[in-house]
């Protein structure tokens, strides 16, 4: 196995540390990138790689070296504009060069069975309007990424419901929601870091996303 340099932004979140985590066992060289290092010594020990910094105050010199680049950047719904902005910045970072993005997207930007974006069935459940923001700006994200053809990108959408816990069997697709034979559309965030790992390691996707949720 080739051992890579990979940067994670946002490793001390549910899905950053997660990635983080999966791939340190794998022997990779990995960074955490984060504002708060304390919390990150505190969930991954004393000998954690970090970088220290906001992620929108990252310059080209700080990413240079870096193999693969993990956005797992997480924010609250009344400023997430910011997913569709740190997109931006990174892919403007990038540009012509051999680094490899990867984006955690919503399962907004996924199709359902009708042909229509899932974004369309999120927005009718009770409360959504408290949290809606997040999925439409991520949607946003991925409708952006799909313009950039000269960086090495690739995005990964979840199942409907997101959550903490270990890596379970796996179903893999491209553009369309899925759900399992309990009829759920859940991504452990285990699940989800190995799906990531998978496709680092051995090229599977290029400049498109793919999405993952858990078999059982």
């Amino acid at each position: 196995m080739i051992i890579m340099k990979i940067g994670v932004i946002g490793a001390t979140g549910n899905a950053g540390s997660a990635i983080y985590q999966e791939a340190v066992q794998r022997g990779h060289e990995v960074t955490a990138i984060v504002r708060n290092e304390a919390k990150a010594k505190e969930q991954f020990g004393d000998t954690v790689k970090t970088l220290t910094k906001d992620a929108f105050s990252l310059t080209e010199g700080d990413l240079d070296g870096f193999d693969v680049l993990v956005d797992a950047f997480a924010t609250s719904p009344d400023q997430a504009y910011l997913h569709v902005d740190l997109a931006a910045k990174l892919v403007h970072l990038f540009r012509e060069k051999n680094t490899r993005l990867f984006f955690i997207l919503g399962a907004g930007s996924l199709f359902n069975e009708a042909g229509e974006r899932n974004l369309t069935e999120l927005k009718k459940a009770p409360g959504s309007e408290s949290w809606i923001a997040i999925p439409e700006n991520q949607l946003d994200e991925y409708l952006f990424l799909e313009t950039v053809k000269n960086v090495h990108w690739v995005g990964i959408s979840p199942g409907n419901l997101f959550q903490e816990g270990p890596a379970k069997p796996a179903i893999l697709g491209k553009d369309r929601l899925l759900f399992n034979d309990q009829k759920k559309s859940v991504t452990s965030s285990g699940t989800l870091a190995k799906a990531i790992l998978d496709e680092i390691e051995t090229v599977q996707h290029e400049n498109t996303r793919f999405t993952v949720i858990d078999a059982e």
